[in-house]
């Protein structure tokens, strides 16, 4: 029998983490590359190592029992931890990143990013020559509501761009304001509340189907905005397919203001006054490490340096296309 301390591997918590997800050992076995009898024995493996009983086997689904919760809870932690550390040593050591992730909320604006992302690539190295943000590679996520958080919180991300909404903060992650954006309720002109009177009220819009982009948070808890109980809803991947689907008329909801104005002064939208009234939306931008930049990656530093001028702000949020402000 192992050790209770050698049981407890980055693997191990994994695995107790994506039957928790998934539901059921095969479906968590599938997305481990494993085959179902092999996930089955490792689980046994560390049920007895701790001696405890982390399954309950008596339904058809993995059902944790409040062993296996604790252990799930304390284990995403101590991965997160994990990954922080990992990342903190390779910017230390490396001064360069080797890698830097960046979460894109899909409000930010695709032609201001490639463009910062040029100018990143034109860097040089400390010795005059020329290379590729230091020699740092770029991976870049598009993520949604709380997904953005996510992913800066469980180190699937060094920097977070777009991030909304008020999320407890586990430690060590420092929060700037991004900006705020106007979002409007819009339809297409053919849409039944298109000639509806406004405000819109709860009830007229309880009889029309929403147009929602779904959150991406696959362990937090996803964010539902402006969704009323009982209301039909067409869900999608991305405000862009949001913005086809209200142009075909498919239903209804709130956009972007930067996004939706070229379609509302040409006419192919029309604005209502929903429910919640059109309140601006305050977004952020988030990183792990302290205020100073002291211990940050000279690539992670490049970006909160471009993220600490307003203009590079406001390009982000409010331009669909053009060149970045000068």
């Amino acid at each position: 029998m192992p050790h209770r301390r050698n049981a407890l591997t980055p693997e191990a918590l994994a695995m107790v983490d994506a039957i928790a997800r998934t539901g059921s050992f095969a479906a968590a076995a599938r997305e481990m590359g494993k085959v179902p009898s092999a996930l089955t024995y490792s689980v046994r493996q560390l049920e007895d190592a701790l001696d405890v009983l982390l399954f309950d086997r008596s339904s058809r689904q993995a059902q944790l029992t409040p062993a296996g919760t604790e252990l799930l809870v304390e284990g995403r932690r101590l991965l997160q931890e994990m990954d922080a550390v990992a990342n903190r040593v390779r910017r230390v050591a490396g001064g360069w990143e080797t890698e830097l992730s960046i979460s894109l909320d899909d409000i930010v604006s695709p032609t201001t990013m490639f463009e910062l992302i040029e100018t990143f690539s034109g860097l040089c190295t400390g010795d005059g020559e020329a290379g590729s943000g230091g020699g740092t590679r770029l991976r870049l996520r598009n993520d949604v509501l709380a997904g953005t958080w996510e992913a800066l919180v469980h180190g699937q991300a060094d920097l977070a761009i777009g991030v909304a909404g008020d999320f407890a903060n586990p430690g060590g992650i420092q929060l700037e304001p991004l900006g705020h954006v106007d979002f409007v309720f819009c339809v297409a002109p053919h849409h039944p509340l298109a000639g509806a009177p406004d405000p819109l009220t709860p009830d007229c819009l309880l009889q029309h189907r929403a147009v929602a982009v779904a959150d991406t948070a696959q362990r937090l808890t996803p964010v539902t905005v402006n969704l009323l109980p009982g209301q039909d809803v067409l869900t999608v991947p991305s405000l862009r397919l949001k913005l086809e689907a209200l142009l075909r008329g498919l239903g209804c909801g709130y956009l972007p203001e930067p996004l939706v104005r070229p379609h509302l002064d040409a006419g192919h939208l029309v604005a209502k006054r929903g429910p919640r009234g059109d309140r601006p939306v305050a977004l952020h931008y988030a990183w792990r490490g302290d205020r100073s930049g002291l211990g940050l990656g000279r690539a992670l530093r490049w970006w909160l340096d471009q993220l600490a001028k307003p203009k590079t702000r406001e390009a982000l949020l409010h331009r669909q296309a053009g060149r970045l402000p000068g």
